[in-house]
């Protein structure tokens, strides 16, 4: 891209734009910019440059042959500061479905993983340390300090 970036955020097509609207606002504290029964934009209050749409795939600005919902292979991480903390509030206090139970990873990674309504994977993460071989996999600057 030659022009400067205004923004950027996911738009996610479900089937379910008012579910999927919940989850996101009762669960992860987005909060609604815009709504139609189509389409909602949702962005972060306490860091507004975090956005995320949702959109009904049958919409008329969805070209013809890709108006399909999310059905898997998508993946949002969400760092927070205590990985722990959040599967306590959104496992243990939300009842959310467990796809993958906490864990460090050697790459920098502590976290787990749910399922939002949509299909769409949630993973949090706290970054901690690499380990091992992971260390030298990442370029000068970015090695996760935890």
């Amino acid at each position: 891209m030659k022009n400067t970036l205004g923004g950027f955020y996911p738009v996610i097509c479900t089937r379910d734009v008012a579910a999927s609207r919940d989850f996101y606002t009762r669960h992860l504290g987005f909060a609604v910019t815009f709504e139609a029964d189509w389409y909602v934009s949702l962005h972060r209050p306490d860091a507004p440059h975090y956005e995320l749409a949702l959109l009904d795939p049958d919409h008329p600005t969805v070209p013809e042959g890709y108006r399909t919902p999310v059905r898997g292979g998508l993946l949002l991480n969400f760092e927070v500061a205590d990985v722990d903390a959040e599967h306590r509030r959104l496992v243990g206090g939300a009842g959310l479905t467990e796809l993958l139970a906490p864990r460090t990873e050697e790459f920098g990674q502590r976290h787990f993983i749910v399922a939002a309504p949509d299909g769409v994977l949630i993973d949090v993460i706290t970054v901690v340390p690499a380990e091992g071989e992971y260390v030298g996999q990442y370029t000068e600057g970015h090695l996760p300090q935890g």
